[in-house]
């Protein structure tokens, strides 16, 4: 026994209160938490596990220069995940790692002590490490109870129909990669269709822009936004599609998601989103309190919105009538959506003036396959390839003098920025650049998007980089750095980064014969 002397009442009170504590904190094995670090290019990646059953609510992260050194905190507050980039900036570099778990404002567990060293990548290795950082976002982040996408940092229970579904195929890429196994993401997504089906307020077969991830309600995009949004669910669905392909073994949990898949599928009611009585065009928003008085209507214009008309002209129960795609989609004066000019010595066939944001180019092509099929205004591979090269070389002319464009900094399309959430594109820069748009546009630009990613890797990684891959957006003329991150802009790096490689997303969806019969019904052709 240790005998304290000369110490006055309040500083032994002190003195047994930490030893206290610490004799309550509970030594955790590394194995225990499944605690791993992995070292990357210029970064090492820590993952753990949450304990179940666990009074954690949060966790702290430790790092030593080496073996039994002094352990230094890498976070300010608590993290709410259970992942972890530590980027370094170089390579070579080793470091000891320790996780404690935090209930209130006490440490109740403490790992055992892990390390790992940073390494240099081939630019292949990098491509994948980008992946499974992105796709973490959906795995590691996702809403607990319902396993879909959370909106974005910080959103709490608010999570997104269209994100969900970029973040379904996320994850059948992620089983492609060896990031998680088959088993465990065909239960995690077993769970997010469940609840689609059984929890979550549908109209007509369709969902919302946001729902409630623990109770499925609806949570208003706007004032009058509070019932169906037919374009959010196209997003979803066209990772529904994808995940009924992907998952074709005959045991009880993939039969199951693809009885759940189809059944989703067949109840979406599209042909009600053509208004009442129905007209040519599609509406993006109905509600059973405000019905169609947004009057938003789809169509006459090139943008994200093309997978929607697609989609409602597959549906195997409600389809919409095949005159549809010309008299709705492309709209009542082809000239509006026919472009034909040329931007920067390139040509554009169709679509906004330079192209708008270059999520026109990424939303409805995640699993859609434009590459074989031609409407008769043109083949949309092509078109997008060609927006994304006008997008680079306006970033190459950079006419708003705007610091940083050039080769390796470009593209314009929706983020976060410095002024909140807007739809960036060459007539609209304000100079915030958002990573999503070089990258997910790779099968288009493959050069130009991967010079891109190494700049944004390297030279900026120390700002941009984040536990979930890249920030939603930075702006070099403010030096501002978004600190979180977006559903629908992680998603389609990861699946259009994967396109790129093998096409495995265009692949699985391009897969369901009702596809193919859709694009025929519009006028659509294939090149042999």
């Amino acid at each position: 026994m240790t005998t304290i002397s000369g110490d006055s009442p309040s500083r032994m009170r002190t003195i047994v209160s930490v030893l206290l504590c610490l004799a309550a904190a509970t030594h955790l094995p590394a194995a225990s938490v499944g605690f791993t670090a992995t070292g990357h290019d210029s970064r090492i990646d820590l993952v753990w596990d949450q304990p179940e059953p666990s009074d954690v609510d949060g966790w702290n992260v430790w790092r030593a220069g080496q073996a039994g050194g002094q352990f230094y905190r890498l976070n300010a507050r608590p993290l709410g995940h259970t992942v972890c980039s530590d980027f370094l900036g170089e390579n070579g570099q080793t470091f000891f790692y320790r996780i404690t778990g935090v209930s209130g404002e006490r440490d109740v567990s403490t790992s055992a002590v892990v390390s790992a060293t940073s390494r240099a990548m081939t630019d292949d290795e990098l491509l994948t490490s980008v992946q499974e950082a992105t796709f973490r976002y959906f795995w590691h982040y996702a809403h607990p109870v319902s396993g879909l996408a959370r909106e974005g940092s910080g959103t709490g229970d608010k999570v997104t129909t269209g994100g969900s579904g970029f973040g379904l195929m996320a994850i059948l890429v992620g089983v492609e990669r060896g990031f998680v196994s088959r088993e465990a993401a065909a239960s995690r997504l077993l769970q997010a269709l469940t609840f689609l089906q059984e929890k979550a307020a549908r109209y007509h077969g369709a969902w919302a822009h946001w729902l409630n991830g623990r109770t499925g309600r609806t949570i208003p995009f706007s004032p009058l936004d509070d019932g169906g949004d037919i374009v959010e669910t196209s997003f979803l669905m066209q990772g529904l599609l994808a995940t009924r392909q992907y998952f074709d073994r005959d045991n009880p949990v993939e039969k199951e998601l693809r009885r759940r898949a189809t059944e989703l599928w067949r109840e979406v009611e599209w042909n009600w989103y053509l208004g009442e009585p129905p007209g040519p065009q599609l509406f993006w928003h109905w509600s059973p309190t405000n019905g169609w008085k947004i009057n938003h209507r789809i169509g006459g214009h090139f943008n994200e919105c093309l997978i929607t008309y697609l989609l409602a002209l597959a549906s195997p129960t409600h389809p919409i009538p095949s005159s549809c795609y010309t008299n709705g989609w492309i709209g009542p004066d082809p000239k509006s959506y026919v472009n034909g000019n040329s931007y920067f010595g390139i040509q554009q066939p169709v679509g906004w003036p330079m192209g708008g944001p270059l999520f026109f180019t990424h939303y409805s092509f995640l699993g859609f396959d434009p590459r074989p099929w031609s409407d008769p205004f043109c083949n949309y591979f092509e078109n997008n390839r060609a927006i994304a090269r006008i997008h680079h070389a306006y970033a190459l002319s950079n006419p708003g003098r705007h610091t940083g464009y050039g080769a390796n900094v470009w593209g314009l399309t929706a983020s976060r920025g410095p002024e909140g959430y807007k739809a960036s594109e060459p007539r609209q820069d304000t100079g915030t650049v958002a990573p999503t748009a070089a990258l997910s546009s790779m099968p288009y630009t493959p050069r130009e998007s991967m010079a891109a990613l190494k700049h944004y890797y390297h030279a900026l990684g120390r700002r941009l980089w984040g536990d979930f891959g890249f920030k939603d957006a930075f702006n070099l003329d403010k030096d501002w750095f978004n600190g979180g991150y977006l559903a629908i802009d992680q998603g389609p790096i990861v699946v259009m980064i994967e396109n790129h490689r093998t096409g495995l997303c265009w692949r699985l969806f391009m897969a369901n014969e009702e596809m193919p019969q859709a694009l025929k019904r519009a006028g659509w052709t294939k090149q042999d």
